[in-house]
C-alpha cells in the first residue's frame, strides 16, 4: 500500500495540485488522500471503501486504473487472506474424519441466511392460536335445550314451548 500511495503523491506533486484541491474536487476529505498517500491503509475499516478511494483519486491524477487497482488487490490479498497452516491442516484432518468443516476468511465469509423470514413464524403461529381458539370455544360452547316455536293463527300470536 505504501507504493500505492508513494505513487499517488509523487503523480499529485508532479502535477502541481494541492491536496486541498484533490479532495475538494474528489469530495473527499483531505485526511483520506494523506492517509492512502503515506500507506495507512489501518485507519479504513472498510476495505471496498478504501479501493474506491483509491481508484477516484488514480483516476482523477490521471494514472492508470487498472494498474493500480491489481497493486491494491494484491497488497489486500496478501495482508488479509492468508489462513493458517494450522487451520488448513486441521480441517483437513477432520474432513478425514467425514466431518463438513469450511475454512474462510472473515471478508468471503458468508452467514447462513433463514430461508424463511422471521414474521413468518410469528403469523404462523398467530393462525395457529386463532384456529385452536376457535376450535375450543366450539367444543366448549354451552349447549341450550330450550327452543322457542313462535306460531301464528289468524288473529293471535302464541308462543309454544318445547
Amino acid at each position: 500500500m505504501k507504493d500505492i500511495g508513494e505513487k499517488l503523491k509523487s503523480t499529485r506533486e508532479k502535477t502541481g495540485i494541492s491536496i486541498e484541491e484533490a479532495a475538494e474536487d474528489l469530495n473527499y476529505k483531505a485526511s483520506l488522500l494523506e492517509e492512502i498517500e503515506n500507506g495507512n491503509y489501518k485507519s479504513f475499516k472498510d476495505k471496498f471503501v478504501l479501493k474506491t478511494i483509491v481508484s477516484d483519486y488514480s483516476k482523477y491524477l490521471g494514472l492508470d486504473v487498472e494498474e493500480i487497482i491489481d497493486e491494491f488487490n494484491d497488497f489486500v490479498f496478501e495482508s488479509t487472506s492468508k489462513i493458517p497452516l494450522e487451520d488448513i491442516e486441521k480441517a483437513s484432518k477432520l474432513k478425514e474424519k467425514h466431518q463438513d468443516v469450511k475454512i474462510a476468511s472473515p471478508y468471503t465469509a458468508t452467514e447462513e441466511k433463514d430461508k424463511v423470514p422471521k414474521y413468518m413464524y410469528a403469523i404462523l403461529i398467530l393462525f395457529i392460536l386463532i384456529i385452536v381458539s376457535v376450535v375450543l370455544y366450539f367444543a366448549f360452547k354451552p349447549k341450550t335445550n330450550e327452543s322457542f316455536n313462535i306460531s301464528y293463527n289468524v288473529g293471535e300470536v302464541y308462543e309454544e314451548r318445547i
